[in-house]
């Protein structure tokens, strides 16, 4: 493969130009980008089908892979909410003026050129974009080969409305469906600032082993939901259920039931809503002997060291039995991957401690982690969910893709 090093000039030379919009044109731009999508939806539609075509249905990345009208309207919806937000540029974060006079300005300023690297999810497409333009960032995409239709699609959609305003259309760039673009984006360090991998554990690893250019890391979801001695059984059949079936291709996805033995006769009634979705239980021995004959057992099967731990992306969970809040704790420090983690408890001190000593970026309490999100978290969107705890954590959206500079003023002073 030919050297990128051309492409990624452009896209600095790009990012450059974007500190000169303003930013009544970034929004027009953004709403103009989501009208354009819906305009093209049945084009997007039509490009997603060849993806999907070459996917098993039964395949956990099938879910994440397919568009439908409905998911292109949310998205359009995400982008005019983005539009909607107040400028994370041009921040006043804090201004002190020295004895000598000299005055010290502190301002949210972006990155310049963003790397993101994912697999078989169209719609970061146009989240990332979105919130790069937001931010001041061009942005260079990496999408996964099962996607390559649809992710083509969406950038030339895109690109229509950035030419359209006369702006640079290198300010948001697909790369070549091959590893070697991705070895060259990772080492693109004169022109990429940051790099964010959304995906499979293996593809985080891939980036953070092999990357010059520095990285968040947006890791895998392996999310727990502590039930606890006084929790409620009502609201954790319907947090549990929620959690785990909602959407079960996303990373915020419920993938161990941890229960207090003492309620382990309540454990039929949390379950019974799984059996509508077909989830497979992979439980412990005494969860096991709680749900024989409970639940079918068709869908009950005994665990194993490797039910625990998993990101099963699909209808599959287990459940470990816990004899107090200590082992509960115990076990999710062990197998969490700092994503997601919930207590349904009434208990106020029990609460207290989970959210003290549980180490993830979100932490819940009664609460299905499926609001992991940055739209449900308020953010428009999110251009990824941090696990690491170095500048940013949980669901990353306009403050966290953007930096600082310090202005100094003065009036000739010299040291």
């Amino acid at each position: 493969m030919t050297s990128l090093k051309s492409v990624f000039e452009a896209v600095r030379a790009a990012s450059r130009k974007l500190n000169l919009l303003d930013e009544a044109t970034i929004n027009s731009v953004l709403r103009a980008v989501a009208d354009e999508a819906e305009a093209q939806s049945g084009y997007i539609l039509a490009e997603n089908a060849r993806d999907l075509m070459k996917m098993d249905k039964n395949n956990p990345k099938y879910d994440r892979l397919m568009l439908t009208e409905q998911r292109l309207a949310d998205i359009a919806a995400d982008m005019r909410r983005v539009a909607e937000l107040p400028s994370p540029l041009g921040k006043v974060l804090s201004e002190t003026t020295r004895p000598n006079g000299m005055t010290i300005t502190k301002v949210s300023v972006p990155f310049g050129v963003i790397g993101i690297i994912y697999e078989a999810r169209p719609n970061v497409s146009f989240d990332v974009f979105s919130l790069c333009l937001k931010s001041g960032n061009a942005c260079i995409l990496k999408g996964g080969s099962d996607a390559a239709c649809s992710n083509t699609a969406i950038i030339n959609v895109i690109n229509k409305v950035l030419i359209k305003f006369g702006i640079d259309s290198n300010t948001v760039y697909l790369l070549p469906n091959d590893r070697e673009a991705t070895m060259q984006l990772l080492t693109a360090v004169d022109y990429v600032d940051l790099i964010i991998p959304r995906g499979s554990k293996g593809l985080i690893d891939y980036v953070r082993d092999n990357a010059r250019v520095p990285v968040i890391e947006t890791g895998a979801g392996i999310c727990h939901t502590y039930f606890e001695s006084s929790g409620d059984v009502k609201k954790g059949a319907a947090i549990i259920n929620n959690a785990k079936t909602r959407r079960v291709s996303v990373c915020n996805a419920l993938d161990c039931l941890v229960i207090d033995s003492s309620r382990l006769a309540d454990l039929p009634e949390l379950c019974a809503p799984l059996e509508k979705s077909r989830v497979i239980i992979y439980a412990d021995p005494a969860a096991y002997s709680a749900l024989q004959g409970k639940y079918p057992a068709e869908l009950l099967q005994p665990a194993d060291e490797e039910s625990f731990g998993t990101e099963f992306l699909d209808y599959k969970m287990a459940i470990k039995t816990v004899a107090g809040i200590d082992e509960a704790l115990e076990h999710i420090c062990r197998y969490s991957s700092g994503h997601s983690e919930s207590i349904v408890s009434e208990n106020d001190a029990a609460m207290q401690r989970f959210c003290k000593e549980v180490d993830a970026a979100c932490v819940y309490t009664n609460v299905s982690t499926a609001f992991t999100d940055g739209g449900q978290f308020g953010f428009g969107a999110e251009i990824g969910i941090s696990t690491q705890k170095l500048h940013a954590r949980g669901p990353m959206a306009l403050p966290e893709i953007t930096t600082y500079k310090y202005i100094i003023q003065g009036d000739g002073q010299t040291r």
